[in-house]
């Protein structure tokens, strides 16, 4: 019988409690469900080029006010600036299927870092809190969109991270949060405007929804808007509309067409054949992130 290599075992038991540590954290199929504004978490994480949310942990992880932010230089997962305000991306390389997880990793650890200091990649997390488990969940995930990543520096930061993020924000998409509802966001590309809104319903039933109002022709949020695809990211479905040319953000009352939409998807009988082949299309048209 062959001996086995001494130099291989060694590598064997990491890449054996590597494969352990990555089981252990299962991928839940809505990971930020159960947070104040899931909807927004999500967009934050896929859609939005700049933005920010001030949160607090529990008293368990000090009752602190933390930023989550979508981007940090260098994709660094959090960093603390030099005032001691710690930032939380989410915008980031995961390193397990649970992105809740990873965050409250990056947080935690975040926390004891130096003002000034940064958390580069961290490996695996395995097993342990989730944002869901650190996070006060009584206070609402209030979502400011900014034009640059300004967030992420002070007076004091350094000189090289400024300039790299004012180069970085020149390419930032033209993006507003669209007031009166949530996980809706207006953004400007080129010269076309276009509409993502990331909705709380079950996929398949918003999908029925959709579809319904498609094949009677009622699926536009606005004047000469058209329902075009769908992202899907983080069990959430997020439908995108282009907008008439020209249409800007305050011009859209989403309130309005949110109640059309919420009856659509309450119904229950099976669609019909213009409803299927409308569906077929929102289908075929949509784009998985990450």
């Amino acid at each position: 019988m062959a001996k086995r290599s001494k130099k291989s075992a060694p590598n064997e038991k990491v890449a054996a409690r590597r494969a352990a540590r990555k089981a252990a954290v299962a991928a839940p199929s809505r990971p930020f469900e159960g947070l104040p504004g899931e909807v927004d978490w999500v967009a934050l994480r896929e859609v939005v080029p700049a933005a920010s949310a001030r949160v607090r942990t529990t008293a368990a992880y000090g009752g602190q006010d933390v930023t989550i932010v979508t981007l940090l230089p260098m994709i660094w997962p959090a960093m603390k600036r030099e005032d001691g305000e710690v930032l939380v991306a989410l915008q980031v390389v995961t390193s397990s299927q649970d992105p809740s997880r990873d965050a409250a990793a990056a947080l935690i650890a975040a926390l004891d870092l130096d003002p000034g200091e940064s958390l580069h990649l961290p490996g695996l997390p395995g097993p342990g809190p989730r944002l869901q488990d650190v996070l006060e969940l009584d206070r609402p995930f209030e979502v400011t969109v900014h034009d640059d990543f300004g967030y992420a520096t002070t007076e004091a930061s350094d000189p090289q991270v400024k300039a790299a993020l004012e180069e970085s924000a020149g390419s930032i998409v033209p993006t507003v949060k669209v007031a009166g509802v949530d996980g809706a966001y207006w953004c400007r590309m080129g010269e076309r405007e276009f509409l993502r809104w990331a909705r709380p319903e079950p996929e398949e039933a918003l999908l029925d929804g959709l579809a319904r109002l498609h094949a009677r022709r009622e699926s536009a949020v606005s004047d000469a808007a058209r329902l075009i695809g769908t992202f899907r990211s983080n069990g959430i479905v997020m439908p995108v509309w282009e907008l008439a040319p020209g249409t800007e953000a305050d011009e859209l009352d989403l309130g309005a067409f949110e109640p059309r939409l919420a009856d659509a998807v309450a119904v229950t009988e099976p669609l019909d054949a213009d409803e299927r082949r409308a569906r077929a299309g929102l289908v075929s048209r949509q784009v998985t992130l990450r």
